[in-house]
């Protein structure tokens, strides 16, 4: 087992759909610099993935920072806005001056600088498509927050975390036993899974900037499915310690084991609520698997998904107002969202293989893992379902994926 080593494989992204709003935007170029047309690329591919933007051709703008913008041209040239910049270098280090302009009201949204080394470019044009993004949309943008996911080859297994495109895959824990259930800390720091390399399923946690893991629930039976409150001091996890598949929470550190309520049926898959105070999770106490709500008080459990007799899966948006889930149609295993208001809901893929859907730290994508073409691949969709996107790795099995929180 190693902690943080370089993965092999990169994931490519295809990108199909157009958001229902388009932004139209040019991305000049970066001046002054060779490493600046890389910049100018990753911010280009960012925006494109969340299909909410159409990009203009801006090739030979000639810009840097200082420039004088003629508003007029780049708006016939169908440019409602332009970003553009400088790069400048000093030995291994490199500043870089960032502007957003707005063609139509003719006026600047956003100037910024940034300084790094080579290693830290990427990073730092995620931050600037993370601005752009917020800039026009008025939504923070997600392109600098992070995937966790399990990879699977042969008998190896490895927990993964790339960065939002799918570039820049770390291996955080190499294994010969089966690793599942991946879940973030709220401040990103750390991540809880279960590991079967003591012939039974243990939930560990795993602190990322070091590597240090230690198991949090190793009880009699089975340890499972850890999710994390939005404080960070406390997790939920399912324990069959009295027989039965029962949800419990504890704290952080491993102390203070409580049971939320007593079944007579399996309980399972807890994911909180944002608010902290109650959690959804799955159940067969109607007969199938569906999706319920409970306080930490252990009141009376409601269940909340009616369509279908399969649903499992569950999370909740961080605005609380959409819940996430799998479901079963007609054989099909697919993405589904309801309104935590209105009970109403809509079908988001196709199916035949879609799990473990996770929301974006903003809500407006989906994170998955899929079948398509006999292939296994992490998916991302839009929460309308107009805009997909399929994260494909060379080899192996791709599962259980989970969409980090934003961390600044």
């Amino acid at each position: 087992m190693f902690a943080s080593q370089p993965a092999q494989a990169q994931l490519r992204v295809d990108i199909s759909g157009v958001g229902a709003t388009q932004y139209p935007i040019a991305i000049a170029d970066f001046a002054d610099n060779p490493a600046s047309q890389s910049l100018a690329e990753v911010i280009r591919a960012d925006l494109t993935r969340s299909g909410q933007f159409q990009l203009i051709n801006a090739t030979g703008a000639g810009l840097n920072a200082e420039s004088t913008i003629a508003y007029d041209e780049w708006r016939n040239r169908g440019a409602d806005y332009l970003a553009y910049g400088s790069v400048a270098q000093t030995g291994g280090q490199y500043s870089i001056s960032y502007r957003l302009v707005d063609s139509v009201r003719q006026t600047q949204l956003d100037g910024v600088a940034f300084a790094g080394s080579e290693k830290e470019l990427r990073r730092i044009s995620h931050q600037i498509a993370d601005r752009i993004y917020e800039k026009i949309t008025g939504v923070r943008g997600v392109f600098s927050t992070r995937l966790a996911y399990v990879l699977q080859t042969g008998n190896n297994y490895e927990l993964q975390i790339a960065d939002a495109d799918g570039q820049n895959p770390q291996v955080m824990l190499r294994s010969r036993h089966s690793i599942i259930s991946p879940a973030w800390s709220p401040d990103g720091k750390k991540l809880a899974y279960v590991s079967f390399e003591n012939d039974k399923p243990v939930v560990y946690v795993q602190t990322l900037a070091t590597g240090h893991r230690e198991p949090l629930a190793n009880f009699k039976g089975n340890n499972s499915s850890p999710a994390w409150a939005p404080n960070g001091n406390q997790l939920a996890v399912v324990l069959s310690r009295d027989g039965i598949s029962q949800i419990y929470t504890l704290n952080a550190d491993g102390s203070g084991l409580r049971r939320v309520m007593r079944s007579p049926l399996i309980d399972t898959e807890p994911s909180f609520m944002p608010d902290g105070n109650s959690l959804v999770f799955v159940s067969d106490r109607g007969g199938a698997p569906n999706i319920y709500k409970v306080s930490l008080g252990g009141n009376d459990a409601q269940r909340i998904t009616f369509n279908g007799s399969y649903n499992i899966s569950p999370e909740v948006s961080a605005d609380g107002t959409r819940l996430v889930y799998v479901t079963r149609r007609n054989g099909a295993f697919r993405i589904a969202t309801q309104d935590m208001a209105s009970g109403s809901e809509q079908l988001l893929t196709t199916g035949p293989d879609d799990q473990s859907p996770s929301f974006a730290p903003n809500g407006m994508q989906i994170l998955y893992s899929s079948v398509q073409g006999g292939r296994s691949v992490l998916a991302v969709t839009s929460v309308d379902g107009r805009v997909r996107q399929t994260l494909s790795s060379l080899n192996g099995k791709v599962r259980e994926p989970t969409w980090g929180p934003f961390t600044n």
